[in-house]
């Protein structure tokens, strides 16, 4: 039973595939990185607070549709 180049085109996708996956390599521990995340996490939710309070926050979308029986 031969293969081809199915081997040959099957590493070359798994090469190609690790380059991709080294984008996590911020140079941060990982103290830093959770610190980070935190930090950017308070950011947020005080933003999104300030847009419900001042009115202009984005309410959840209701179903238009009937609900089901």
């Amino acid at each position: 039973m031969t293969r081809g180049n199915q081997r040959e085109k099957d590493r070359e996708r798994a090469a190609a595939r690790a380059t991709k996956a080294k984008g996590r390599d911020d140079g941060l521990t990982a103290d830093q990185r959770r610190e980070r995340d935190a930090k950017a996490l308070q950011e947020k939710n005080a933003k999104k607070a300030a847009a419900a309070a001042s009115g202009g926050g984005t309410a959840p979308a209701s179903s238009s549709k009937a609900p089901k029986k």
